[in-house]
């Protein structure tokens, strides 16, 4: 059977060669990372020169590593705190408040996604120096919210649209403010969402470069530092074995942020089924 004048089967030899292709392209590199942070040799080539650990315990000791690595946890953790804040607020405004102007906040927030990260950092930029604050954590942590924001609302705003709106339109029938019905039972329904939505804004934050490459101050972000380790050739190893610690990392947060994320889905599908 044919579809478009194209035989199926020949068709779907092709797009599984092609799909192949792609996620090697994609992740193959990758997956190079790993493997030569564990290769005994400098260079990242092949032949493999054999097994080594040294790489990782190189690591270890490094102050210029450890402080770096502190300045990214405390820019995520208060940039995902204060997106998260955000994007709730938001993306219940956007859907419960029934208002032009909220409609239109919601499309503001999200408009930084479309934005290019190095207009986003000139912009902040100049912005920071305008009001005297100057490139620092706090100017970092500033343009970290404003990058995170759009997942926040994104994923936020998806779980309060999941919610069936009798549930709110019960409580106020009942006598029930606003507050009340936010704060008793649209946070509580929504907190899967929630907690998800932190985890990505953490994560945005975490890897980001190019803003915090802008507005970094004296304390270099993990990933200002990974590049600066770039022009030495001799610490490419090392950098590599920090970059695989990372994707693993990363690879955790993520999937427990989907694993949140499918809880509250299936929370929501076995409360409108009972």
């Amino acid at each position: 059977m044919s579809l478009f004048g194209f035989n199926q089967g020949q068709d779907g030899r092709w797009l599984g060669l092609y799909v192949l292709a792609y996620l090697l392209f994609l992740y193959l590199p990758v997956a190079l990372i790993p493997l030569f942070s564990f290769n005994n040799a400098v260079q990242a080539a092949f032949p493999l020169q054999g097994f080594t650990l040294q790489w990782y315990a190189a690591l270890s000791g490094n102050s210029a590593l450890y402080g770096a690595l502190e300045t990214s946890l405390l820019i995520g953790i208060s940039a995902a705190t204060l997106a998260t804040i955000c994007g709730t607020t938001i993306a219940y405004l956007d859907l419960f408040a029934h208002s032009a102007l909220s409609r239109m906040v919601s499309g503001i927030a999200r408009l930084p996604i479309l934005i290019p990260g190095v207009i986003i950092g000139i912009a902040l930029l100049i912005l920071v120096n305008l009001i005297g604050l100057g490139p620092s954590k706090s100017s970092i942590v500033v343009g970290h919210v404003l990058v995170a924001l759009p997942t926040t609302v994104v994923v936020i705003r998806g779980r309060f649209a999941s919610i069936p709106k009798s549930i709110a339109e019960a409580a106020e029938d009942l006598g029930a403010q606003n507050a009340t019905v936010f704060f008793r039972i649209l946070l509580p329904l929504a907190l899967p969402a929630i907690g998800s939505a932190f985890m990505l804004a953490f994560l945005t934050s975490f890897d980001e470069f190019i803003v915090a490459f802008f507005l970094a101050g004296t304390e270099p972000t993990l990933p200002l530092y990974i590049w600066s380790q770039l022009r030495f050739p001799k610490s490419l190893p090392m950098v590599m074995a920090l970059g695989s610690g990372i994707l693993a990392v990363s690879v955790a947060i993520a999937s427990a942020a989907e694993v949140l994320r499918q809880t509250g889905l299936s929370g929501r599908k076995s409360y409108a089924s009972s």
